[in-house]
């Protein structure tokens, strides 16, 4: 897919995978509608891209609406509509699945699963019509293999994964493509704003911008999922071949910490 003249639609975009994609972006040559929960680092990051910063919170009821309206609205998307969807949001917890109080679990729904599929709804089949788009899916390891402790994060990002796989099927034929990309342990604000910091020593946690040059070049070369680092592909692999196996493996050498 083309990237330069590109609208794209970045969530997530005041830190983190999300800034670092509309960074990478800008620099392909898309023009960006960005949006995020920070407000004051949204508008920095939107500076720095020459975006245009959204309000809005997928959190709130109607949010991811309200969000696709604003982006249909706005100048860059007015004569073509939105070509990218970079479905980048996204929340985490981490504790025994008794103690995550209800309302965190709706939340982490909403943001993680629910507002991807809202948007998507929304925005796709314009993208259908024309001929022409690219969705990105920021999904997480933890979705394609569970992880002990994240219970809810794994289950939202197995969902937006599947959600992604049945699209694909859906659009194809129709000039939008679909990637998901699978992230491993990232260096973001990501596990300080989940409430419990990273406790593994390994593995080291790599830099966001790895993962922003992945959905880059998942969304030019068509790539349908993309593992961030690249040895992410084997344990996803030994999941899905021998699970019981991986079950063993993970008891015995996983790391006890959040």
């Amino acid at each position: 897919m083309r990237l330069d003249g590109a609208v794209a639609l970045v969530t997530g975009a005041s830190s983190g995978i999300g800034a670092a994609t509309a960074a990478a972006l800008a620099t392909a040559g898309a023009s960006l509608l960005l949006s995020g929960r920070d407000e004051a680092r949204l508008a920095e990051v939107a500076a720095r891209t020459g975006g245009t910063a959204l309000g809005g919170d997928l959190a709130a009821p109607g949010g991811a609406a309200a969000l696709a309206e604003q982006a249909l609205a706005a100048p860059a998307a007015a004569r073509g509509g939105i070509d990218i969807l970079v479905n980048n949001a996204g929340l985490g917890w981490a504790g025994p699945v008794g103690e995550i109080p209800a309302a965190k679990v709706t939340e982490l729904a909403t943001v993680n699963l629910a507002a991807p599929i809202e948007l998507t709804r929304l925005l796709v089949p314009g993208m259908a019509e024309r001929g022409r788009g690219g969705v990105a899916f920021v999904s997480s390891i933890a979705g394609v293999t569970g992880v002990r402790g994240e219970a809810v994060y794994a289950a939202t990002k197995a969902g937006l994964a599947a959600f992604a796989e049945s699209l694909a099927y859906e659009v194809r034929g129709h000039g939008v493509t679909v990637s998901v990309i699978v992230p491993g342990v990232i260096d973001t604000p990501f596990f300080s704003r989940r409430g419990t910091p990273y406790g593994r020593t390994r593995p080291a946690p790599i830099p966001a911008g790895r993962v922003a040059a992945a959905i880059v070049s998942a969304l030019e070369h068509e790539r349908a999922v993309v593992y961030v680092p690249g040895w992410l592909r084997f344990p996803a692999w030994l999941h899905g071949t021998a699970p019981g196996a991986f079950r063993a493996l993970a008891a015995r050498f996983g790391d006890p910490g959040y």
